[in-house]
């Protein structure tokens, strides 16, 4: 019988802990469900006045084992076990996830970019992802009708999908809360001494001694890595998403559509969609508690003129554009890129600081397994010098261009 959920939201942070976790999102919230599943009494510390308000609350929602790289896809696949049996693993059933298998569906209108597809799933072939198909133009239009007939081929594979993010966070706090595991939040962390066995995190709240700290901050994870004196390699960038409810002409058992020429794609959402553009141009920025907004980011989407248009891929898009039909809102949210867009995973350099960030865009869906992955490292369960998201890693700079 799954257990009823029982926050422990504590007024203030006890003097001692097994771990403190900083930072209230997706990864925070798996790096404190898999540290209370090891046996340790994590405490999770969120600044603002609730989990999952930054960067994980304006996710994309979605997942896909059709990754980059055969760590990646490892990755992925293990956190995408842990979605389809969610209740069951976080031991509460209050928090759905909501997943969706819908599928991703890539769509090229180009010859260069059928061929990139073919190699694509050529070397996700190789890594054991078995049922990941090219799809000729015939073959796309036929089973995806609202598809443009100027597109040429697809990648496609249907056990990819949607989930909700928010239920993947409360829901991994929850299953933590329940083995142990407290939350304080509106409580800062404003510096971090490592001392040998131990480490001391001061906060706005006081001070407490713990067996390690896991940076696990997102956009601001640097900010608070250079409290502990340590330079993490990563950058902010900023990514914004507009939502469309109430669009009937999107069909809402879509798959995650993507026009992979420029990265623009959609997803169904809300009775209508979420529109999302992962522009390679975009200069990194500051973290920020307030991205700032760009409106111009809805007419690159929707103005059949522009040369990321939608419409481009899916030509119902233009009759909304040239309706008018249905409202939109835009919000924002920062990446946190390493060079390889891969994560850092492991000790961040001084003695018991530990490092959970930087999973580029991926956090939702690599997370929770990420997070597993570390607390092993952790408690020795795992070798760390076979961990490959290790912080000390040799970097290379990823080649694809749009890291959906």
């Amino acid at each position: 019988m799954r257990a009823m959920v029982r926050w422990r939201y504590v007024d203030a942070l006890p003097p001692a802990a097994d771990l403190v976790i900083v930072g209230g999102g997706v990864v925070g919230a798996a790096t404190a469900f898999h540290a209370a599943r090891a046996g340790l009494k994590p405490v999770l510390i969120e600044r603002r006045p609730a989990l999952c308000t930054l960067t994980t609350a304006v996710a994309a929602g979605g997942f896909r084992l059709q990754q980059d790289g055969a760590d990646d896809l490892a990755l992925v696949r293990e956190s995408v076990e842990l979605f389809l049996n969610f209740a069951d693993v976080t031991g509460q059933s209050t928090y759905d996830p909501a997943v969706r298998q819908q599928g991703y569906l890539w769509l090229t209108r180009s010859a260069e970019g059928a061929q990139r597809q073919r190699s694509v799933v050529a070397a996700q072939r190789s890594w054991g992802l078995d049922d990941v198909q090219v799809l000729t133009g015939a073959e796309v239009h036929s089973a995806f009708p609202f598809v443009s007939d100027e597109v040429i081929q697809a990648r496609w594979r249907q056990g990819d999908g949607l989930m909700d993010p928010r239920a993947i966070t409360y829901g991994l706090a929850a299953g933590s809360c329940a083995l142990g595991g407290s939350i304080r939040l509106g409580c800062e962390v404003t510096g971090i001494s490592s001392r040998g066995r131990s480490v001391g995190v001061s906060t706005s709240d006081g001070e407490v001694e713990a067996g390690a700290v896991v940076l696990a901050a997102g956009p601001f994870s640097a900010p608070v890595a250079a409290l502990a004196g340590v330079d993490l390699p990563v950058t902010t960038v900023r990514r914004q998403k507009v939502t469309m409810p109430d669009v009937p002409v999107v069909p809402q058992d879509a798959p995650m559509t993507i026009d992979e020429d420029t990265g623009a794609h959609w997803r169904p959402a809300l009775r209508g969609a979420v529109l999302l553009f992962t522009d390679p141009s975009t200069p990194p920025s500051p973290p920020a508690e307030d991205v700032p907004l760009d409106h111009r980011f809805v007419f690159d989407l929707l103005d059949p003129s522009s040369p990321v248009a939608l419409a481009r891929i899916t030509p119902f898009w233009r009759d909304v554009w040239e309706h008018g039909a249905g409202a939109w809102f835009l919000q924002a949210g920062q990446y946190t890129m390493t060079p390889d867009r891969r994560p850092l995973i492991g000790p961040a350099g001084p003695e018991c600081v530990w490092v959970n960030a930087g999973y580029s865009g991926h956090g939702v869906m690599a997370s929770p397994a990420g997070s597993r992955l570390l607390l092993d490292v952790i408690t020795g369960a795992a070798a760390a010098d076979r961990n490959p998201y290790r912080p000390d890693r040799s970097f290379e700079a990823a080649q694809p261009p749009h890291p959906l």
